[in-house]
């Protein structure tokens, strides 16, 4: 690679810039909260309510993660956040690394997400979970939001907000009013699983910490933030804290309302079960699954637009194949959008074609997390190592705070490998997906490194 690979410069701002500090935390919260909290409590039941203890450390992690990359956007504010920080600090294939596997969790979780909105979307219609009309659903459910992203970015930051604001509603009354309903009775025994309770609380971490895949979502699309040194360290803060709050109290009032009994149940849908015991009815469900597709919806919109913001900030650095660089008159990736949902979409399909078919999808889903241990992982090791080199000159404590806070998000991106790879049934296919995966992308660098050294090339690091 050229000079410029191991002198890299933070990507210039958008003169685009649109979002302000509240559609960039809606772009974190919204990203973050999808269909999956809404079965979460049934995840934690046979652990009991032991599992809000590792729910609460695997937050600390999270949290931390926030920190890191709103450390690192204070110096670094450019576009394409773990890219750019892993880009700057170590090179250009760390860079790369970090922007292919976080590309592809990017479009594997979308695909997850709309899987789990079509079981909401069939509340309402195609009752009888006809294959084929389980599919259209999907496609909707990935090409609408695609449509919302292309047609400008005020349009999708617009949706952001509108979908962030509607999904907390439920999520703010069971939060706050559920605490008066709460028999405290159901929340004994306090550990279910026969386990020692630290091997339990590390279990329940290593489910949580999946609850919070797109923490980093500011960062990535810093490019669109404006003034984004003040506003991305704010949004991914307030936005992870918010899911925090949101994310305990919710399962404290489920597990408070709710029988463990009736949460084990197969097919059982915890908030309605909550809302149900509270208020009576059987309009609970309808509440729910109301709320849960606007949820995924939203979660999907946002997951659309930071999949292609890393791939197009990566192309313009000769990273990447040069089409996701490429903008439409309104400034956006059309190029990048169009693929990644169609990843999705052929990812969704191969979800339901017969049972091999869903083993495939489950391990891909698992994948979308393993995947996004990489970018997370260098973000982290990025700040230890500038703070590190940094620690005689910047005033005060806060050099070694920073590598702390780092710290900590290692090792919670050691949890989502854990949690990844002792999901039962999955761990070699997870290996060998894996493996395939990093071969793949780095043919994928090690073509484009040859693109450059080309005359007609472009040298990494211009645009």
């Amino acid at each position: 690679m050229s000079a410029a690979d191991t002198q890299h410069q933070p990507s210039a701002v958008s003169s685009r810039s649109t979002l302000g500090i509240v559609p960039a935390t809606a772009l974190v919260m919204g990203s973050v909260i999808g269909t999956g909290v809404f079965l979460l409590p049934a995840a934690f039941a046979p652990y009991g309510p032991i599992s809000l203890v590792g729910f609460g450390l695997a937050a600390v992690g999270a949290v931390a993660l926030a920190l890191t990359f709103g450390a690192l956007a204070r110096r670094d504010p450019g576009a394409g956040g773990p890219y750019s920080y892993a880009r700057s600090t170590f090179g250009a294939l760390p860079g790369f690394l970090a922007a292919w596997f976080y590309w592809i969790t990017a479009w594997v979780s979308r695909a997850g997400m709309v899987v789990g909105w079509i079981v909401y979307v069939e509340v309402f219609v195609n009752t009888d979970r006809n294959v084929i009309g389980s599919m259209v659903i999907g496609m909707v459910g990935l090409w609408l939001p695609a449509a919302i992203n292309i047609s400008g970015l005020r349009n999708m930051a617009s949706v952001q907000v509108l979908t962030t604001v509607l999904k907390l509603i439920p999520l703010v009354i069971i939060s706050t009013v559920g605490l008066f309903f709460i028999d405290w009775s159901l929340l004994t025994p306090f550990d279910l699983s026969g386990e020692a309770p630290l091997a339990a609380i590390v279990s329940c971490m290593a489910l949580a910490v999946f609850a919070y895949l797109g923490v980093e979502t500011a960062s990535v699309a810093a490019g669109r933030v404006r003034n984004p040194r003040r506003n991305v360290p704010l949004a991914s803060l307030l936005g992870t804290l918010a899911c925090t709050a949101v994310y305990l109290m919710s399962t404290l009032v489920v597990f408070g309302t709710v029988s463990n009994a009736d949460l084990q149940a197969p097919g059982a849908q915890p908030f309605v079960l909550s809302f149900d015991a509270m208020f009576g009815g059987s309009w609970a469900g309808y509440a729910v699954a109301i709320a849960a597709i606007i949820s995924g919806f939203g979660a999907i919109n946002g997951w659309t637009m930071v999949c292609a913001e890393i791939s197009q900030v990566a192309a313009r650095e000769g990273l990447f194949p040069k089409h996701f660089a490429r903008e439409s008159d309104r400034g956006i990736p059309v190029f990048g959008i169009v693929l990644s949902t169609g990843l999705a979409s052929l990812l969704v399909v191969i979800g339901f074609v017969g049972q091999a078919g869903v083993g495939v999808f489950t391990v891909m889903v698992l994948l979308a997390g393993l995947s996004a241990a990489v970018p997370y992982g260098l973000s982290a090791l990025a700040l230890i190592d500038i703070s590190r080199r940094q620690s005689t000159r910047t005033p005060g404590a806060l050099w070694w705070l920073d590598g702390a806070v780092a710290t900590v998000a290692v090792g919670f991106v050691i949890l989502i490998i854990y949690g990844a790879f002792t999901a039962e049934g999955t761990r070699m296919n997870l290996l060998w997906m894996s493996l395939a995966a990093l071969v793949v992308g780095l043919l994928i660098f090690y073509r484009m490194a040859r693109k450059a050294k080309s005359p007609s090339g472009t040298a990494p690091g211009s645009t």
